[in-house]
C-alpha cells in the first residue's frame, strides 16, 4: 500500500469502530426522531388494534351466539330430510353448519380453545341450554369446533373461522403516507437546526485559511433568534482575531527593526576583538539571532498568503526552477512530476512550503527527494505533493508537535542542525492559508515524507 493511498486508513478505522451510527449531526437526529415517531406510531397501533380485537371479539361473540341461537331453533322445525339443504343458507362467513360430528382440524396437542371461542361456548349455553352444547374444540391455529345437539338428539357441528386479524393494505397505505409525512418534516425540521451549524463549520474552516475575508453569508433578518446572535458572536471573534493578528505582526515587524541596528552595532563591535575565536563565536551569536529575528517575521506574515491572486500555473516547471537552485548549488534534491498537470494555486506560496520542507529534508538527510500526482478523494481531484528523505526520522510521539512553532527536537544551538524551529510551522501555515493540508509520516524503511494535499476545482 502506498503511503499517499494509507492516509484514508484512519478515517476508515474511526467509520469501523462507529458502525452503523451515522457520522453527521443532521442525521443523528433524523435518526432519532424518526426512530422515537415510528416506535411512538408501532405502540399506538398496538394499543389500538388490541382494543379493536376485544371489541371485535365481544361484538362477534353476541352476534354468533344470537345468529346459532336463531339457526338451531331453524333446523328443530324442519323436517329430517330437509336439513341438509338448510345447512348453506344458515352458515355464514365465519362459521359453518354441519350435521354429525365432523372431525375438527388437527392441532398441538395441549392446546386450549381461543378466550372468544370459551366465551362464545357461554352464551351459547345460556341461549340454548347446557345439554344442548356438548363441547368446544380448537381447530386450525385459532379456530373452534362446537359440538351441539338439535332438539331430537341429531349431533350439529359448528366450525368458527378465526376472525381477520391484522391491518389491511389500505390503513398500511395510510399509515406509509403518515409515516412520510413526518419525515420530511424531520427533514426539513433538521436542516434548518443544522445548517447554520454548518455554515458556521465552513466559516471557521475559511477564517483559518484568510482572516481577512467575509466567512458568514450576510444576517438574515428571518433567522432564529439564536442563529443571529451566534451570527454577531462569530463575526465579533472574527474582528478581534483581525485585530490581534495585526497587532502581532506589527509587533514582529517593529521588534525586527529595531533589532537591527544594535545586531549590526555589535558586529561592527566585535570586529575589533583581538581575539578571535573569541570574535567567530559572537559573530555566529548575532547571525542567529538575526535569522531568528527574520524567521519569526515570515511566520507572521504567512496569515497573508491568501491574498495572493490564484492563477493556472504548469506544476513541473514550478518544481522544476525549484529543485534546479538546489541543483545548481550542490544539493541532492531530485523531482518526479507529470510534465503535463496544470494546476489553479497560489505559485509563491507554493514554492515557500516545498522550499521548506526540502531545507528541513536537507539540513537532517542531506537529500531529497520532491515526487507529485493526482489522486480522486470522495469524488474530488486533488494533488499530493510530497518531500521525502531518509533521514533518521522522528520520533512517533513528536510527530503532530514538529509543525508547531519553536518547536525542536534537536535541541542544539548551532543553527544548521537546531534551527529556529519555524520552518515546518511556517509551512504549515501557509498549506492552511492556500486552502491546503499539510502531513507528516515515516516511510517504509526509515526516513521521513510531508505531503501537501490542495484541492484542485481549477485542474486542467
Amino acid at each position: 500500500m502506498s503511503a499517499l493511498a494509507s492516509q484514508a486508513l484512519p478515517e476508515a478505522d474511526e467509520q469501523s469502530r462507529r458502525g452503523w451510527w451515522p457520522s453527521t449531526l443532521g442525521w443523528r437526529i433524523a435518526l432519532i426522531l424518526l426512530g422515537g415517531l415510528a416506535l411512538a406510531y408501532g405502540l399506538s397501533l398496538a394499543s389500538i388494534m388490541r382494543e379493536r380485537q376485544g371489541l371485535a371479539d365481544t361484538m362477534m361473540r353476541a352476534y354468533v351466539a344470537r345468529d346459532l341461537a336463531s339457526s338451531v331453533g331453524v333446523l328443530d322445525r324442519l323436517p329430517v330430510a330437509e336439513r341438509v339443504a338448510w345447512l348453506a343458507p344458515l352458515s355464514r362467513p365465519n362459521y359453518r353448519l354441519a350435521l354429525g360430528d365432523e372431525p375438527a382440524a388437527a392441532v398441538a396437542s395441549g392446546v386450549e380453545p381461543s378466550a372468544m371461542a370459551q366465551g362464545l361456548a357461554v352464551e351459547l349455553r345460556q341461549r340454548l341450554g347446557d345439554s344442548r352444547v356438548q363441547a368446544v374444540q380448537p381447530e386450525g391455529e385459532r379456530g373452534a369446533v362446537f359440538r351441539l345437539k338439535l332438539a331430537d338428539g341429531t349431533p350439529l357441528s359448528v366450525h368458527l373461522a378465526p376472525p381477520l386479524r391484522g391491518v389491511s393494505l389500505a390503513n398500511a397505505a395510510l399509515l406509509l403516507a403518515q409515516l412520510t409525512v413526518l419525515g420530511a418534516c424531520v427533514a426539513w425540521a433538521v436542516r434548518l437546526a443544522t445548517r447554520p451549524l454548518a455554515q458556521l463549520v465552513q466559516a471557521a474552516d475559511r477564517l483559518g485559511a484568510d482572516p481577512q475575508s467575509d466567512v458568514l453569508p450576510p444576517d438574515d433578518a428571518k433567522a432564529p433568534d439564536e442563529v443571529r446572535r451566534a451570527h454577531a458572536a462569530f463575526q465579533a471573534m472574527q474582528a478581534r482575531i483581525r485585530e490581534h493578528m495585526a497587532e502581532r505582526l506589527q509587533l514582529l515587524a517593529a521588534i525586527s527593526h529595531d533589532l537591527q541596528t544594535p545586531i549590526t552595532r555589535l558586529r561592527l563591535r566585535t570586529e575589533a576583538l583581538a581575539d578571535h575565536s573569541l570574535r567567530d563565536k559572537f559573530q555566529a551569536d548575532l547571525l542567529g539571532m538575526q535569522r531568528l529575528v527574520e524567521e519569526g517575521l515570515a511566520y507572521a506574515r504567512t496569515v497573508h498568503a491568501s491574498a495572493e491572486p490564484a492563477c493556472p500555473v504548469e506544476l513541473h516547471a514550478l518544481l522544476d526552477g525549484l529543485v534546479c537552485d538546489y541543483t545548481d548549488a550542490g544539493r541532492a534534491v531530485s523531482l518526479d512530476a507529470p510534465a503535463t498537470l496544470v494546476l489553479t494555486t497560489r505559485p509563491l506560496a507554493v514554492q515557500r512550503i516545498v522550499g521548506n520542507l526540502v531545507d528541513n529534508a536537507l539540513k537532517f538527510a542531506g537529500a531529497a527527494e520532491v515526487y507529485a500526482q493526482t489522486q480522486t478523494q470522495d469524488g474530488a481531484t486533488v494533488v499530493h505533493i510530497a518531500v521525502r528523505d531518509r533521514g533518521p526520522g522522528v520520533p512517533a510521539d513528536q510527530l503532530a508537535r514538529i509543525t508547531e512553532p519553536f518547536v525542536r527536537l534537536e535541541a542544539s544551538r548551532n543553527a544548521d542542525t537546531g534551527g529556529s524551529g519555524l520552518g515546518l510551522a511556517i509551512a504549515q501555515r501557509l498549506a492552511q492559508a492556500i486552502g491546503g493540508r499539510l502531513t507528516l509520516r515515516h516511510r517504509d524503511g526509515g526516513g521521513l515524507e510531508a505531503v501537501l494535499t490542495l484541492p484542485q476545482p481549477g485542474l486542467g
